[in-house]
């Protein structure tokens, strides 16, 4: 083993075995299904945006967005960046303040499925069986990604077999997942986020300096698109290039619509309900944005520069892997080992997160709400444990594929979740006379067209499947609820309690 690979080794030992101790630092904690899925509601502003960030980005931040920039120029990074800046942006303003306070005040709930369970008085508990399946159909797909994201990292570093690497990533991530649970997933997230944060701009920085400057490096990235067009780097390089150049109306409105999908993550939305006081949910907005910000600045500015940074330039099949070049191109071995633990840490954020929601909605919201049975605080953190367990091995099996690509598993898994739960949570929080009928009929509808919509293309069904189906989901709950003339008092009632209320 060369004097290169064992410094790396060591970078990625001690940043992986950071991670498990804070697992086992936080193991202690979780006394209830409340410490275990929402910390016992007490994170502080620093980490509650930069573990939101941090699992809202995964591995599609360090190695899809750069990707997509390298393969085919900004346009289509860009648009999509654009987008889910906004969605950002606008999630925080409008949703966090508002969800936090009314989770409390519906039967303090600790998962999205309970918190409309609750808020629409729904006595049969439809809801939350119709949520949990899509909540876990999507968030299997969403964790494969994370997983697959790791896997080609250690191939790329270590060239490890795919598997091996695949095996490694999910071991850690369950390690301190299952063991301190979401204080441990938040803290790990801060730490994450913070290395990633570090990783970007220090990175662009040095590319931009190296071929002369911001000026000369985008007249250079320029010059590398008219090649690319002529076709001098090869055919699937002409071809995404050129499909880039003439970036359609389509095509925008596609990468924009990605921006709606933040009103309905749930490992996004769970951060809002974790917050220790809503007087800190302004501080973490700023933070947050600005956080995304320079992110994607620093993931696109890689993706783009390393067109002329890189030597030799990366086959096109490998696009996904220009971070990972480019680190190891520009660093000393263990400074970089410690920068690719950057790239480990976007997929091990999010994967992590996925688990733990998705998991909460089977036991919450299955096991103990459907079921109609009331367990222990232990055993249901016990049972809590078993289901991420049991959902990372499902996960594991979608991931065995090594051509699976990081962006279409985001791409797929956001719209799943946007489309489903985006229009509902809005309409929670600000549409006094939605009903129970409404959000049944608004969750199958978005999720139904999600998921067929994905498996058309040509014309008007190039259009990124979030969108028709946020506007499949929306049409169906307003027009239900309009037409659902047995609207619950109670439920009126608490509305408008919470309309009035005060947060603290």
């Amino acid at each position: 083993m060369s004097s290169e690979m064992i410094q790396h080794v060591i970078a990625f030992s001690l940043y992986l075995g950071l991670m498990i101790y804070v697992g086992i630092r936080w193991m202690n904690t979780n006394n209830s299904s409340e410490d275990f899925f929402l910390g016992g509601r007490n994170m502080g502003p620093w980490t509650t945006a930069l573990s939101a960030e941090a699992s809202d980005m995964s591995g599609w931040l360090l190695m899809g967005l750069p990707g997509v920039a390298y393969l085919g120029g900004l346009k289509e990074a860009f648009w999509t960046a654009l987008g889910l800046e906004i969605g950002t942006y606008l999630n925080w303003l409008i949703v966090a303040k508002p969800l936090r306070r009314y989770s409390m005040m519906c039967n303090n709930s600790i998962t999205i499925p309970e918190f409309l369970t609750n808020r629409f008085h729904d006595k049969k508990r439809i809801i939350s069986l119709v949520s949990t399946i899509f909540i876990v159909l999507f968030f299997v797909i969403y964790t494969a990604s994370g997983f697959v994201a790791c896997a080609k990292l250690l191939h790329s570093v270590f060239e490890l077999p795919y598997i091996c690497g695949l095996v490694i990533g999910m071991v850690v991530i369950l390690l301190y997942t299952l063991l301190g649970g979401f204080a441990a997933v938040c803290t790990t997230d801060f730490i994450q986020g913070t290395l990633m944060f570090i990783a970007l701009i220090v990175t662009v920085g040095i590319m931009m300096v190296t071929v002369g400057g911001p000026s000369v490096a985008v007249e250079k990235v320029g010059e590398f698109g008219r090649k690319a067009m002529s076709g001098e780097f090869g055919d699937i390089m002409k071809a995404k290039f050129s499909a880039n150049q003439n970036f359609s109306l389509v095509s925008i409105i596609s990468s924009l619509a990605w921006g709606l999908g933040y009103f309905g993550m749930p490992h996004i939305l769970v951060r809002f309900m974790s917050i220790k006081s809503e007087k800190d949910i302004a501080l973490s907005r700023r933070i947050a944005m600005s956080w995304v910000t320079i992110a994607f600045i620093g993931a696109m500015g890689i993706g783009s520069f390393a067109s002329v940074y890189l030597v030799p330039l990366l086959p096109a099949a490998q696009n996904e892997s220009v971070v990972i070049a480019t680190i190891m191109q520009t660093y000393p071995a263990f400074i970089g080992g410690i920068f690719l633990c950057a790239i480990l840490a976007a997929a091990m954020s999010t994967a992590d997160s996925q688990l733990l929601v998705a998991a909460s909605a089977f036991t919450e919201d299955f096991c103990q709400t459907l079921l109609k049975k009331k367990f222990e605080p232990k055993t249901m953190v016990f049972m809590s444990r078993t289901t991420v367990f049991a959902i990372a091995l499902v996960a594991f099996v979608l991931s065995l594929n090594e051509e699976s690509s990081i962006f279409s598993l985001v791409s797929y898994a956001w719209a799943g979740f946007g489309a489903t739960f985006g229009p509902l949570i809005l309409l929670a929080l600000f549409w006094r006379n939605a009903t129970a009928k409404g959000a049944i009929a608004g969750i199958i509808a978005g999720g139904v067209t999600v998921i067929t919509w994905h498996n058309f293309s040509g014309g008007i069904l190039d259009v990124y499947e979030l969108l028709p189906g946020f506007i499949a989901c929306l049409a169906a709950a307003v027009l239900v609820s309009i037409l659902d003339k047995d609207k619950d008092p109670q439920m009126l009632k608490e509305f408008d309690e919470f309309k009035k209320a005060k947060g603290n």
